[in-house]
């Protein structure tokens, strides 16, 4: 039988090592056994994760940091990407939010470049999206008096209604007289639809008959056509007319020979068409579909296999949507906003008639029901050529982080070299060494890097520009890491350990960069995370002058740049409050940790 008396065997090093590494066995260790184990690793770790500030800092830094690297392969980047219709929306996710009260009674539905325009069964307008982008699309600027509302159609910034009585009103912008009615079409009473396109309206009769008011430089349309009289429907691109007759014809009304002249020979009986920005298309009797005009690579003219016979279509800003005899819906074209997905739910139901407009799709259901599907909006709003804030945010996010990063690389090699290399061997090495930092460090930092970068950066092209960027950054911040360096290699050469490594014979080279800087390691760690920060701010502030990295390859600071006008302030704050903020915090996350980690690597300095 063991003596409770005896006294217990203490554990070795290996044991301790074994059971601290991988927790085998379950006794807790005593405070002894832990102070044996405690290494220097360890008590720097815990140092810092005992500040909650620092820790704090690099939770955030190091979730912004996975969102920048991780999100681009997410959300690509399309460097050629403009849309004039998308400019400058406001943050948010309502370009589709359907009013409750429309629900089952909806009788038109128009669809604007980022509102849509509705009127009830009981001639009631509706409008919602991003209205105030042109205040005059707001509601309160709506005509009073309307009566019945029986049709609408939004044009790019104007807006058509037609009464139960046949009479029109227009309201939204009026530059290039869209809105100003003409005597003769105010005393038509036998008006049956009306077309709001780019910047200019057109009116259709029950007689055939259309007539246009607006700009007729920018669009393509002769008010003496062949086919007055015969018209029962009209699409528009955003320059061009296109007209279906009563005798099933598709017929171009405008003046000029242009990709749009070129209708398809032998299409049969049209029963209906549309038209997207840059081309028209056309359905016949038997359900097949033709298009033509100016094609290009956004896929209008790539034309899917219908399983049903296509009775009816209705285009969007790039792309068409069909409607089937069997009420199922297929969608083609551009699809950069999930615009052609049409969702199981759609086709899972019994769908009576299709609005398609711009980037927006609105489906109802035999029993009433709106369906959308298409862009709802920006998280974060969109810039003035209509890209995505969020977008431009994450990637200009990689690109200034991966700047600052290899900025603070190539600047830390050269100090921790220049530093090590004068303060171990001293004498004349050091004087000139020190020399060379002192005339480093007395250039102007800012006017320097932006006159070299004005100089170069002309005869350069974009990828050439980055890499200069980071070049600059990194050969101008180095000589301050390198005096932190110099100053405690001239302390550690001094120490035994250097002095024997010379008795054994050890290379002078070996021993500055084996032996002495391990020692200083924590200086380096430290002034580089700060220096990161540095390079960041720095990226940005040449960029925000216009001095870093050019349009379009966005980074945080040439995203403020393109911000720094006082409408863009006044007007769209979601185009630089976004921005400032995640770079604002983003550069005190890592000042946060870094001042972390300098007090617990040394914690001397909490006392200073």
């Amino acid at each position: 039988m063991e003596n409770k008396n005896t006294p217990k065997k203490k554990k070795s090093f290996f044991s301790l090592l074994l059971i601290n590494t991988f927790g085998a066995g379950k006794k807790k260790l005593s405070v002894l056994e832990e102070e044996q184990m405690q290494g220097p690793v360890k008590t720097i770790i815990k140092n810092f994760t005992s500040n909650k500030l620092s820790m704090t800092g690099l939770i955030l830094f190091l979730l912004i940091f996975a969102v920048v690297i991780i999100g681009p392969f997410f959300m690509k980047l399309d460097l050629s990407y403009t849309e004039t219709s998308q400019q400058n929306v406001a943050p948010g996710l309502d370009l589709m939010k359907v009013p409750s009260s429309l629900e089952g009674k909806a009788a038109d539905i128009s669809v604007g470049p980022t509102y849509t325009i509705a009127v009830s069964d009981s001639g009631q307008l509706y409008m919602w999206g991003k209205t105030k982008v042109t205040n005059v699309l707001n509601l309160k600027y709506v005509p009073s008096d309307m009566g019945k509302i029986k049709r609408v159609s939004a044009g790019f910034d104007h807006i058509l209604a037609l009464n139960e009585e046949g009479k029109i009103f227009a309201w939204g912008s009026d530059r290039q007289k869209q809105c100003d009615i003409p005597d003769k079409v105010q005393q038509l009473t036998n008006i049956v639809d009306v077309i709001a396109g780019y910047q200019c309206s057109i009116v259709l009769t029950s007689d055939g008959h259309t007539y246009f008011f607006g700009n007729d430089s920018n669009n393509d349309y002769k008010n003496t056509h062949d086919y007055q009289g015969q018209i029962v429907k009209v699409a528009v691109t955003s320059d061009a007319v296109l007209g279906l007759t009563k005798d099933g014809k598709a017929v171009y009304l405008g003046k000029q020979a242009n990709g749009y002249t070129r209708v398809p020979e032998n299409m049969g009986k049209v029963v209906d068409i549309a038209a997207t920005a840059s081309t028209m298309a056309a359905v016949n009797s038997d359900g097949k579909v033709f298009v033509w005009g100016n094609l290009s690579e956004r896929g209008e003219g790539k034309i899917p296999e219908f399983k049903s016979k296509v009775v009816g279509l209705s285009n969007g800003r790039y792309h068409y949507t069909g409607i089937t005899e069997d009420g199922k819906v297929v969608a083609w074209g551009f699809d950069n906003f999930k615009q052609t997905q049409v969702p199981a739910s759609v086709n899972s139901s019994k769908i009576v008639k299709v609005y398609t407009g711009y980037y927006q799709n609105y489906a109802i259901t035999d029993t009433g029901k709106i369906l959308t599907w298409g862009l709802k909006g920006y998280i974060l709003g969109s810039d003035d050529l209509g890209r995505d804030i969020l977008n431009r945010l994450i990637n200009g996010g990689k690109m200034s982080m991966t700047i600052g990063a290899i900025a603070v690389v190539i600047s830390t090699i050269i100090g921790v070299i220049i530093g090590g290399v004068s303060g171990f061997f001293g004498g004349r090495v050091d004087i000139i060494l020190q020399r060379v930092v002192e005339i480093v460090s007395g250039l102007p930092f800012l006017p320097f890097a932006m006159i070299l970068s004005a100089l170069l950066g002309n005869s350069l092209s974009s990828n050439q520009r980055i890499y200069l960027m980071m070049i600059i950054l990194g050969l101008l911040q180095w000589p301050s890491l390198s005096r932190l360096v110099r100053a405690q290699v001239l302390s550690e050469r001094e120490k035994e350990f250097v002095t024997a490594a010379k008795a054994v014979g050890v290379k002078q080279f070996s021993i500055v960069f084996k032996h002495i800087l391990p020692n200083v390691i924590s200086v380096i760690i430290v002034t580089a995370t700060l220096d990161f920060a540095t390079c960041m701010l720095t990226e940005a502030t040449l960029s925000y002058l216009g001095f870093g990295v050019p349009a379009p390859q966005p980074t945080w600071g040439n995203m403020l740049y393109n911000s720094n006008n006082s409408i863009v302030i006044q007007n769209y704050w979601w185009r630089w409050v976004f921005t400032s903020i995640v770079l604002g915090i983003c550069v005190i996350c890592i000042n946060l940790t870094g001042d972390g980690l300098r007090d617990a690597i040394d914690p001397k300095s909490q006392e200073r």
